[in-house]
């Protein structure tokens, strides 16, 4: 019995793709770009950004507070150019760790402590909370007021995740904000492990849920950062280790925000730097060149904020 072969023909502007016809697709089929269409003008927000955009979403009335890994710096320094108002940048001076190390909070785990402790008041004072020169953030009264006092008063987060691979306390399970300084590593106290999806997804439901509790109609906007890791404390090579640590972290956003209500939103800044630059990187392979940078920051533009 021969079978009739149904072939779907799609035509794009570098060509002719053909794909087997005889699968039903859905309503919302949306196949990979050519190369030629990823040379397009439009490229970035019909390909990569399609799906996740909301114009206008955020305006120069809003109050906005962006933490999370290094990337954030960029967010932040970016919002702040524009004239929107960036609560990082205007408290410089203030004792808040999300500003004073905000860019070094770069786990799940992390981002949910600053909020338990700074909104619930839970206790982290057995942990180690270290800045980016391995000073010991103390978790102090005036620490946690100024803290308080910016999550209070934001009505606009933009969270940014950097690592899935985590330092923790072994006694209490607790993550660090980073690796441990070497004069105050502790084998019998300090661990490493690689955090689940599962555990990334509960942290950041859990954030979203006490974002909710000082502010109902705040708008969460989760990105991934691309810088991948500097270095890996698995036996794998670093390459692979940091591929494993972003798509853990890519799937648990995926997961959190497909279940969220509608003021939960992603931009996908790592999938514009990994997937639509050949060369995205400087020559430390790590850090997005300017270029790249000022790229991200113009589709966020287009796609979130108030003309």
């Amino acid at each position: 019995m021969k079978n009739d072969l149904k072939l779907l023909k799609v035509k794009n502007p570098g060509g002719e793709q053909i794909f087997h016809g005889s699968w039903y697709r859905g309503k919302t089929t949306k196949f990979i770009p050519n190369k030629v269409q990823l040379k397009e003008d439009d490229a970035i927000d019909r390909f990569i950004v399609d799906g996740w955009a909301k114009p206008g979403l955020i305006g120069k009335d809003n109050k906005i507070l962006s933490f999370g890994s290094c990337f954030a710096r960029h967010v932040t320094n970016f919002l702040h150019k524009k004239g929107f108002s960036v609560l990082g940048r205007e408290k410089v001076e203030t004792s808040s760790h999300i500003i004073r190390f905000g860019e070094g909070i770069v786990n799940t785990f992390s981002i949910l402590q600053q909020l338990q402790w700074a909104i619930e008041g839970k206790n982290f004072d057995h942990l180690y909370w270290f800045g980016p020169n391995k000073e010991i953030a103390l978790p102090g009264e005036e620490e946690r007021r100024a803290t308080r006092d910016l999550i209070l008063e934001a009505d606009t987060f933009i969270l940014t995740l950097g690592v899935s691979e985590i330092w923790y306390d072994k006694v209490s399970g607790e993550a660090f904000w980073r690796a441990i300084p070497a004069e105050l590593f502790d084998e019998n106290r300090h661990g490493f492990r690689i955090s689940t999806v599962e555990e990334n997804v509960k942290n950041i439901a859990e954030t979203i849920k006490i974002i909710r509790k000082t502010n109902p109609s705040a708008n969460v906007i989760i990105t991934v950062s691309p810088v991948p890791l500097m270095a890996t404390f698995r036996n794998v090579s670093c390459i692979s280790a940091s591929s494993v640590s972003k798509a853990i972290l890519r799937v648990a956003v995926d997961e959190v925000v497909r279940a969220a209500d509608e003021n939960v939103h992603y931009f996908p800044s790592y999938e514009i730097v990994k997937e639509f630059f050949v060369d995205p990187f400087l020559d430390d392979n790590r850090h997005p060149k300017p270029e790249v940078i000022d790229t991200v920051m113009q589709a966020f533009e287009r796609n979130f904020l108030q003309k």
